[in-house]
């Protein structure tokens, strides 16, 4: 992961999808699990939607708003 990872979960909207449109971090996280049980898609796409995961799981997700307000 590196910073600009960061940066994209906030300004990155989900290309296709039930959520098509919708920044990758407001992404709900049921369907960020749901990638995470039938697979992440390839590519810097399903990198960033593994990594939102993550912070989802956490509870991280409030760490990612100062980059928001950029």
């Amino acid at each position: 992961m590196e910073a600009k990872d960061l940066e994209k979960l906030v300004s990155l909207p989900m290309p296709y999808g039930k959520y098509a449109g919708r920044v990758i971090a407001d992404l709900p996280g049921n369907y960020l699990h749901w990638f995470a049980r039938e697979g992440f898609p390839d590519g810097e796409l399903g990198r960033l939607l593994a990594l939102m995961r993550e912070i989802d799981h956490n509870g991280l997700k409030s760490l990612l708003e100062p980059l928001r307000k950029r």
